[in-house]
């Protein structure tokens, strides 16, 4: 695809909602110029009608808009009038979603009683059994006749009663005809919803939202904008419903929703969200509330001066060019840069929050996996020997030279050495001049614009014109802000440019406590698969389909793997989220039947309907048996 065809926004450096159709779920308008509206799903069984409603109220009085339940038979579907049947003798008039993947019949039935139904085109009706087949241009054209002629019966019966339709795709269920001819990738998933979407049209049914969702969130942005881009050319603008799949919980949930929904939300495309934490949905809410909220003013921002040549593929990771200055740059890791300008006497234990812990009965440094790569001391001197790993970064004007220190000019002065150094500018002050860096310089560029990632986008865009390969440090502060909206914010800043394949560094500044912002800063990296600090769980958010206890046995699986750096963990609640879902995971944890689970070594099974008791020793047993396990 050429840059004249990249197109996936209406501005690249300036906040601008691209406008969708409006849809109607209910009596809540979706899309158009509505708010962003919030979402979840319950996670109770379909048939426990009780249970189900108060889950439901709880959602709503923690921000839902939109409740979605599962509806994986003809029997939970029907269940779905009793429990709206009670949610409004109750006083609740929330809008419902019936969630479907194998069963059309359900989904029709559904379609009868509640406002939308989503369907997965990859579970709907292809079918899946992992296998590579060649498909000739006849035989894919007959694959789409029967899948017209499985779909059609449900949107016909969607227009006769004013239902929505959601078509989400997920990049982990790709269907084997998909994956065939597509190959497992963003492009494939899109034409997985163009295909629905195509046959809806066809049939003059409008009432659609779309969806993009991958436990990645590179995939998932990549997804989005190339859907985006082909409604462009189309002339197509449905809403769209952003949502990181299989997210996890806690902490690391919450950065990996951050970075893919952000992404796309600072480039104002999403009309709809959900955050899927493996805890229970009214903790949800609140977090796509946090994520929405930042951008009900943010049309209002001091304009940039904007470009319609935009130099960075938007639709595949490929990290800026750079030449590599001693360990930054080049291929390296993005560095990261933490701040002791401030203390007056800088004593080992200083270091402590950033990685480095020193054992005075042996004058040993312990250096952990979470550790800054430098600490700049402004006009400071440190009078100890620090680790062999870390190096210091000092003001020109108090600048030791001694080993593994060195020097920061300001931008515009003379750089009097010839060994590696840093030389600080604001944005503005690089958009302003002819840009002229030694090759021994970093830049560190900071922003303080209140739409700081276009604003650092827009001098990647220059360097990238002006071809300059000088590493760049990425620096931007956060002040004032609660724990949870700086996790959020700088996830989505700093997670936006790294997929991007933007920064070397990342240096962020804040109020908080340091051990906060590390944390933060190494869960984005993770996130953005830039820098791989500890396991990463792909843990899917529960659901009435869920066969054990998702929260608890996370916990376990995370309590006994969490030292395991760079493994990948799939903890699946069900076969719908099982060896597709975790797609690039390692190892997979999947429920199979009551109390039965089955182990996966990537896609492949290994031992099936294991009593849950045992599985947790048994993955064990797996990750040791492939060569994968580390003593603790």
């Amino acid at each position: 695809m050429s840059t004249d065809n990249w197109k996936y926004c209406n501005d690249y450096l300036n906040y601008s909602r691209f406008i969708t159709r409006e849809v109607n779920i209910g009596d809540i308008a979706l899309g158009g110029k509505n708010p962003i509206r919030i979402q979840s799903m319950t996670t109770t069984d379909t048939m426990d009608t009780i249970g189900t409603v108060e889950q439901t109220i709880r959602m709503v009085e923690s921000g839902c808009e939109f409740v979605r339940i599962t509806a994986p038979t003809k029997k939970s579907a029907e269940n779905l009038r009793e429990i709206k049947k009670e949610l409004k003798r109750r006083g609740c008039h929330v809008p419902l979603i019936a969630d479907i993947h194998y069963t059309p019949n359900a989904a029709e039935i559904a379609a009868r009683l509640i406002e939308k139904v989503r369907v997965n085109p990859g579970n709907y009706a292809d079918k899946k059994r992992f296998q590579q087949i060649e498909y000739s241009d006849s035989q894919y054209a007959a694959e789409l006749d029967r899948i017209r002629e499985k779909f059609t019966p449900l949107v016909k019966i969607c227009k006769e009663y004013g239902t929505a339709i959601r078509i989400g795709t997920n990049h982990g269920s790709l269907s084997d005809r998909i994956l065939s001819r597509y190959g497992d990738t963003p492009i494939g998933m899109v034409e997985s919803a163009m295909e629905f979407l195509r046959i809806s049209e066809d049939l003059n049914f409008h009432n659609l939202v779309l969806s993009m969702k991958a436990s990645n969130p590179k995939v998932m942005v990549h997804a989005y904008r190339l859907l985006v881009n082909q409604m462009m050319s189309a002339g197509m603008n449905y809403p769209l419903h952003l949502g990181v799949t299989e997210a996890g919980d806690g902490e690391d949930g919450r950065i990996k929703s951050a970075t893919g929904i952000g992404t796309l939300l600072e480039d104002g495309i999403g009309d709809t969200i959900r955050v899927s934490l493996t805890e229970d949905p009214e903790f949800e809410a609140p977090v796509a509330k946090a994520l929405a909220n930042r951008y009900s003013s943010r049309e209002n921002a001091i304009k940039l001066s904007t470009t319609d040549k935009f130099v960075i593929n938007p639709f595949e990771y490929k990290k800026r060019t750079t030449h590599q200055i001693l360990n930054i740059g080049g291929d390296n890791v993005p560095r990261v840069i933490a701040d002791l300008s401030n203390v007056e006497k800088i004593k080992p234990a200083h270091l402590y929050p950033f990685g480095y812990v020193y054992n005075i009965s042996d004058d040993k440094w312990t250096i952990q996996d979470v550790s800054a790569d430098y600490i700049y001391i402004g006009n400071q001197s440190i009078e100890f020997d620090i680790p062999g790993t870390i190096g210091v970064i000092q003001n020109r004007a108090k600048w030791e030279q001694k080993e593994r220190h060195y020097p920061v000019f300001e931008f515009g002065a003379e750089i009097d050495t010839n060994d590696l150094c840093f030389v600080e500018a604001k944005t503005d002050e690089i958009m302003t001049e002819n840009l002229s860096l030694p090759s021994q310089a970093v830049l560190i560029l900071t922003t303080t614009h209140p739409h700081g990632m276009a604003d650092h986008r827009r001098v990647f865009n220059k360097l990238f014109n002006d071809s300059v390969s000088n590493p760049v440090i990425i620096r931007r502060g956060y002040k004032e802000v609660t724990e949870d909206l700086f996790q959020l914010h700088a996830s989505t800043d700093f997670g936006a440019l790294l997929i991007d394949g933007l920064g070397d560094g990342v240096w962020v500044e804040s109020d908080l406590s340091s051990q906060k912002v590390m944390a933060t800063i190494f869960g984005f990296l993770q996130a953005t698969r830039t820098r791989i600090s500890k396991t990463e769980y792909i843990s899917c958010p529960s659901c009435g389909r869920t066969l054990f206890d998702l929260q608890e046995t996370t916990q376990l699986i995370r309590s006994r793997t969490s030292h395991l750096k760079g493994v990948k963990i799939g903890i699946m609640g069900c076969i719908v989220n099982g060896p597709g879902e975790m797609a690039d995971a390692d190892y997979g944890y999947v429920g199979s039947g009551h109390d039965r689970i089955t182990l996966y070594k990537g896609q492949e099974v290994v031992e099936k309907s294991i009593p849950s008791a045992e599985a947790v020793d048994k993955l064990i047993e797996l990750i040791q048996e492939n060569g994968d396990w580390v003593e603790k």
